[in-house]
Order: structure tokens, then sequence, then C-alpha cells
């Protein structure tokens, strides 16, 4: 870097805040001045001053941008996007990236959506809570009870995560359709079992397994519908390991309720942290975790050092990598 260059590091508390952030403050290079700040607005003159903003999922309003007179970039500390005003920065002419092409969270999301997978199959969370309770639940349970081998795994988005997801569903002897914009190349589709390109109405009627990998813009938002949820089989689960809003939460708690939808896996929600009255914490057959789809120890130092190093590149006068907007 040829002049100082002013970053801002925006570290949501609820994951990690100021603790997470003084660590992410030492991997940038000498040269750089980085503030760190669990809100944008928190350090008026830090937001003011900033060339480039690194945010793991703490919001970039247009107010944010508006302040940030400097404000070259915007680093977003995941593959999701959907907490920075893209169209603001755009028009500000401001450029956003996430990390998408370093594939630093596929690994980990691919896993705990076979976590969650694994647990509804296998009525992992009622028989754990029933044993320890003294129930002998196996009478009780051994019905519900199913196997991955054979079913259908419909995966919406097939970027590097839904990739990921669908290699093990290869492993699993899982059959795997797909939804998204662009058919992949039939070589590619072998790759993963012979999977195939089908529309989001078919996948969502025919599949047994319904994962969420798609990033959530104002064309994705509640993809899944009253209507939408619907359509699938009573026997499906359904598994976002995506974006919360990607799912009508009622809708999929109605479903829930009603049993016209086996269960579904959530790791996560809308709004993060999720409030008491999100009915999903009482709905029956669902299995939650707290976003952890890509917080692993092995993951937080991928997603860091792919973050920073973008971060670095463009302050140095490179091309950043996966702009968004």
């Amino acid at each position: 870097m040829t002049a100082p260059k002013n970053v801002l590091a925006v570290i949501s508390p609820h994951v990690g805040g100021r603790g997470i952030g003084a660590g992410l403050a030492t991997l940038f290079p000498e040269g750089a001045t980085v503030t760190v700040v669990e809100a944008a607005e928190e350090d008026p003159a830090a937001l003011r001053s900033a060339h480039a903003v690194i945010t793991a999922l703490a919001p970039v309003t247009a107010e944010h941008l508006a302040a940030a007179t400097e404000l070259e970039l915007v680093q977003c500390a995941s593959h999701g996007f959907d907490y920075v005003d893209v169209d603001a920065a755009r028009e500000r002419g401001v450029r956003v990236c996430n990390i998408g092409s370093s594939g630093a969270e596929a690994q980990n999301v691919a896993e705990q959506t076979f976590a969650l997978m694994l647990a509804l199959a296998k009525q992992l969370v009622p028989a754990h809570t029933a044993l320890v309770e003294a129930d002998w639940a196996l009478p009780r349970l051994q019905h519900s009870l199913t196997e991955l081998c054979g079913k259908t795994l419909g995966i919406v988005g097939l970027g590097q995560i839904g990739r990921q997801v669908a290699r093990r569903a290869v492993a699993f002897d899982m059959s795997v359709v797909y939804a998204g914009r662009r058919r992949l190349p039939p070589e590619t589709e072998a790759e993963y079992g012979g999977a195939r390109h089908v529309p989001l109405d078919e996948l969502l009627s025919t599949a047994d397994y319904i994962s969420l990998h798609a990033p959530l813009t104002d064309e994705t938002r509640h993809l899944l519908s009253a209507e939408r949820l619907a359509l699938l089989k009573p026997t499906a689960f359904v598994i976002n390991t995506a974006r919360g809003a990607l799912i009508d939460q009622d809708a999929l708690a109605d479903a829930l309720e009603k049993g016209t939808l086996a269960g579904a896996g959530i790791d996560v929600f809308d709004p993060e942290p999720p409030t008491p009255a999100l009915r999903l914490l009482r709905a029956p057959n669902v299995v939650l975790s707290p976003h952890v789809g890509g917080v692993t120890r092995e993951t937080l130092v991928r997603i860091a050092l792919a973050a920073v190093e973008n971060v670095a590149a463009f302050l140095a006068g490179r091309a950043p990598q996966d702009v968004v907007n």
C-alpha cells in the first residue's frame, strides 16, 4: 500500500464482537489502520474516514454509506451479503464483495446440512430427550426413523456450498436434483451422481429433502412461501443453512404444526438471534442450531484470511474478487 489506508472492521456481537475483531485486525499488513467496532455507527469518525469496511453480519445501511465519504469497498466476511444495502453502495460507486469463490465456509455448511438431515432422519433429538427422561422411546420412534440412502435430495442453489452438499449426497447413495438460474455442464452433473437440473416447483414436489443454498435477494426472499411449502410431500424435510428469510417462517411453522411436512432442520433465522416469539422454536419435528454452519475453528480462520486478503489486495491497487454489485 502506497499510502495509509483506514479500515473499519464491524463485527456483530452475536458472532464474537470486539474479541473476534481484534484477532481480525492483526491479519492486516502494515500500512492499514484498523478500527474495530460492533456497529458501523459506533465510531462516526472512523466510519467517515474508512476506505474499506469489513463486516461480519453487521448491517451496513444507506445511512452508513452516506456517512462514509472516503469509502471504496465493503467486504462481507461471509458468502451472504444481504445485510449490506447493495443498491445504495452501487449508487455511491462503492464495491461490495463476499468470499464466495474462496469456498471458506463450504465444507462446514455442507457438514452442518448433513448433521441436520441425519438428526431428522434418525430422530436424534427426541430420542436423546426421551432417554434423559428415563423413557425408552424405541417403540414410539421406530415408525418415523428413515434412511438417507435411496432418497432424493433437492438442492436450491448449486454453487460452492451446494456442490459440497451434492458430493456428500452421492456418498450417501442419494439422488440429486437441483434448481438454479443455470444448468451445469453435463460432465459437472456427472460428478454429482448424475444430478438433474429441474424447475423449482418440480424439485419441491418430488424431493425427500430440500436444502437451501441460495443467496438472499429481493427475488429469493420467502422463496419457500406458504404456496410453495404446500407443494412438498408430507414425508419431506426442509433444511436451511443459508439465510432465514428464504423461508416464510410462520408458513413453515404452520406446515409442521398441521403435519403436512415431516420436519425441518434450521440453522438460520430472520432476525438473528431469533426472538422468543418465533413459532419455530416450539414447532414439532424441528432441529435448530444457532447459525453454526460457518463458525468452526477451521472455518473462521479461512473466512478471516479470505476477507482480509481481498481487502488488502484492493487497498494495494489490485482488483478485488467476488464483487456482488
